[in-house]
């Protein structure tokens, strides 16, 4: 089915930037919408069976492309709502959509690759892919945006490379063969462990990029603030998962050796210094994006450090990056119907939203309970076993710590959030400039994100308990 997949991907992809008529436009989005959903169903069906040599449906790769899949189909979606607001010519919202439809495809396939060579291969085009999103604006800010998100991933990219040629150095001794995620984990205990350091410290920075924890989380912030709504949901969501499950499989492997506990130490530092640059660039953001941007760096912070804290910890984190993808992916989509509305992404603009998009602004005050783990947030749940795990594995500072970070964080977000709800606009706002009514449709998938993550928070299904505990048990 993998290889049926990215046939099928790539001649849409080709045939949407070739064709540029709406109707047949919109006849192939569909058309790989419905392929995406059927390669998910497979996958699930044929659970760890291995594909095309290089590529296995494990647990937490299932789990991750069941939601690409969901945000897939929503996020084509608002980029016609978007692309026709702007009144974008066949030849632009061609070259948008055939970019969408590769970073999609490769995010996806990324999350299946058994290879560490393979998925280093599919990292990089989902760089190249979110480049020309970011770009789309085809302004001086944009363009600006895509060459420092080029540079600052080619630098990630080249860090996990040389990483993959420390791994093979780590493996020579074990003679664990090729550089299988499933070979590693079984020779893990053979491995050299100097040259399984360095790997795991080149990989886990490279990957930074993408999952937006330091010392390389720049790359998202700009990314996300310059690209077109729709696609910065992508960004906040699955494309930051591809960095979550690049990070989870390596960590993996390191557990099951003596440089555990040195890898986690690497784990907890990277994530407490996110939230510390969460909090502190919270405190003086200027831009709706931008602050959901920060917001995304605290909860894969929040994520990440929960890998390091044994199994509650990890089941923890598992459902913290499912409801955070949903979270993220909504309140992204409502900033498209914002800018719409107020016409600036600047937050001293901000006011008097709830009056003009009542239903959009509920979408805000509800994403606002669910991005800050408030009950019924599915996320309270995830927080809840992560903080739990701190505490059985004795980081009570650390709790302690976090929970400061976090208030700020929260506050920072309230501040804005209901500013943009409840505020009378500046006073050099035009009062008599005509507001765009945005249709309360427009704003139903994104209840529908937002009541996902307070249904499985309280009420997972089976079928997903399952999933994450085999994840779960990959740890060993």
């Amino acid at each position: 089915m993998i290889a049926i997949y990215l046939i099928l991907s790539l001649l849409i992809t080709l045939s949407v930037f070739l064709v540029r008529k709406r109707a047949v436009t919109i006849s192939l989005v569909v058309l790989f919408v419905l392929l995406q959903w059927t390669l998910t169903v497979y996958e699930y069906l044929t659970l760890n069976t291995v594909q095309l040599l290089y590529f296995t449906p494990d647990a937490i790769g299932i789990i991750l492309l069941t939601v690409m899949s969901i945000l897939a189909s929503t996020s084509f979606l608002y980029s016609f709502i978007y692309l026709n607001s702007r009144g974008d010519s066949p030849e632009i919202m061609a070259i948008y959509l055939s970019a969408l439809i590769l970073l999609i495809t490769a995010i996806s396939t990324a999350y299946l690759a058994n290879h560490v060579a393979i998925a280093w291969i599919l990292v990089e085009i989902t760089t190249l892919s979110s480049s020309v999103l970011i770009y789309h604006r085809r302004t001086e800010r944009s363009l600006e945006g895509s060459w420092k998100y080029i540079f600052i991933c080619s630098v990630s990219v080249s860090l996990i490379f040389m990483g993959i040629l420390f791994l093979g150095l780590a493996s020579q001794q074990a003679k664990a063969g090729e550089l299988f995620y499933s070979n590693l984990i079984i020779h893990a205990k053979y491995l050299d462990e100097f040259w399984l350091k360095a790997a795991f410290l080149f990989i886990f920075a490279g990957y930074t990029a993408k999952v937006g924890l330091f010392p390389m989380y720049t790359a998202g912030i700009d990314a996300k603030d310059k690209a077109p709504s729709p696609a910065s949901a992508i960004f906040s969501s699955a494309l930051m998962n591809v960095g979550f499950i690049g990070i989870f499989r390596m960590y993996g492997i390191a557990a099951r050796t003596n440089i555990h506990q040195w890898a986690s130490s690497v784990l907890i530092i990277s994530s407490l210094l996110s939230l510390i640059i969460a909090a502190a660039y919270m405190l003086r953001v200027r831009s709706f994006k931008r602050m959901f941007a920060y917001s995304s760096v605290e909860h894969m912070g929040i994520a990440v450090v929960g890998l390091s804290m044994g199994p509650l910890g990890i089941f923890g984190s598992i459902l913290h990056i499912i409801f955070h993808s949903f979270t993220k992916a909504g309140l992204f989509y409502q900033y498209g119907a914002v800018n719409r509305v107020i016409k600036s992404k600047f937050i001293s603009d901000a006011g008097e939203y709830f009056e003009n998009n009542t239903s959009g602004a509920l979408v805000l005050l509800l994403g606002f309970f669910m991005v800050t783990a408030i009950p019924p947030s599915g996320m309270f749940i995830s927080e809840y076993f992560i903080f739990k795990s701190l505490f059985q594995n004795g980081y009570l500072w650390l709790i302690i710590v976090f929970a400061i970070l976090i208030t700020v964080i929260i506050w920072a977000l309230g501040e804005n959030i209901f500013r943009l709800l409840f505020y009378h606009p500046p006073a050099h706002k035009d009062n008599n400039e005509i507001i765009e009514k945005i249709s309360v449709w427009e704003s139903v998938p994104q209840f529908a994100l937002m009541a996902g993550v307070i249904y499985l928070g309280f009420n997972p299904p089976d079928s997903l308990v399952q999933l994450i505990n085999q994840a779960v048990k990959s740890f060993g």
